[in-house]
């Protein structure tokens, strides 16, 4: 074989390397049900939070546990544990994405960039707000 052909062949192998690799790191969008059914498999959540239960979160007692519970599009609900400090605005947030792992009934997310938020638009009220902030700019 020629050396042409010889680096041809690594580079396709390489290639075929990190694709598995990055294959290890995909995960689908669940729901609490199905996430129910693969516990200690990291999963995806998107989900809102339950206002009508508390956000447990005590920085004198412990800074890095936060404790809510969400529900999904189709009305389960779970508690959630983030070993990490409450993130800011966490109750105006009006959806919630979270990837970790259920372990029983609890939803726990042991990644600091496992919990991120979709907090609401500042133009939602005032759809002129928008046309305004950009003319200023």
């Amino acid at each position: 074989m020629k050396k042409v052909q010889i680096v041809i062949l690594v580079a396709i192998a390489a290639a075929v390397a990190i694709l598995i690799s990055f294959m290890g790191n995909l995960s689908t969008y669940e729901t609490i049900a199905s996430a129910r059914q693969k516990p200690g498999k990291t999963v995806t959540i998107i989900a809102h939070l339950d206002n009508k239960l508390p956000i447990e979160y005590d920085p004198v007692k412990n800074p890095n546990f936060v404790s809510f519970h969400i529900s999904d599009t189709l009305g389960n609900t779970a508690k959630v544990v983030y070993h990490f400090e409450k993130p800011y605005d966490l109750e105006k947030a009006e959806r919630i994405t979270l990837k970790g792992r259920m372990n029983g009934d609890v939803f726990e997310i042991s990644r600091k960039d496992g919990i991120l938020l979709k907090c609401p638009s500042k133009y939602k009220d005032d759809p002129n707000a928008a046309k305004k902030e950009l003319t200023q700019n």
